[in-house]
């Protein structure tokens, strides 16, 4: 098994009306040449937690930084002017936050970030991942 202690939170960049999942990322990697889908899970806008590449194997979500890490990408963070946004539903958060705690329970996690914090370039997730933990988990921010 390989080494993981990074959570790293994702989204997908879609619009709120759209309703996807791994199928659909998986063919958006693969058309990318990826081995497909790079996340390890993929949390729906029914706050449905879906499973993608194993946790077993590297992701394909955050340059340098996926051998040791789990990537979990929420869908939408796209608003309708193009722009990013944090337009995730409830059922969303909740999932997030069990995943979280789940993950953490189960691997040695040091730091749980958002991929804007290791690609200064991206704005993904779309929200402030170390004020989310702060808030609703705050016994496990390690910003």
């Amino acid at each position: 098994m390989r080494m993981i202690n990074t959570l790293i939170i994702h989204c997908a960049d879609t619009y709120a009306r759209m309703d996807i999942g791994v199928p659909e990322i998986d063919q958006w990697h693969r058309a990318r040449g990826w081995n497909g889908c790079g996340y390890h899970f993929v949390i729906r806008r029914s706050g449905q937690i879906e499973k993608g590449r194993p946790v077993a194997t590297a992701g394909a979500h955050a340059k340098n930084h996926n051998a040791e890490s789990i990537g979990i990408c929420m869908v939408g963070g796209k608003g309708d002017d193009n722009r990013p946004a944090d337009n995730f539903m409830p059922e969303q958060w909740t999932a997030l936050k069990a995943l979280v705690l789940e993950m953490h329970e189960e691997y040695p996690i040091e730091s749980i970030i958002g991929h804007r914090d290791v690609e200064p370039s991206k704005t993904c997730p779309n929200f402030d991942v170390a004020g989310w933990l702060h808030l609703y988990l705050p016994g496990l921010g390690h910003p």
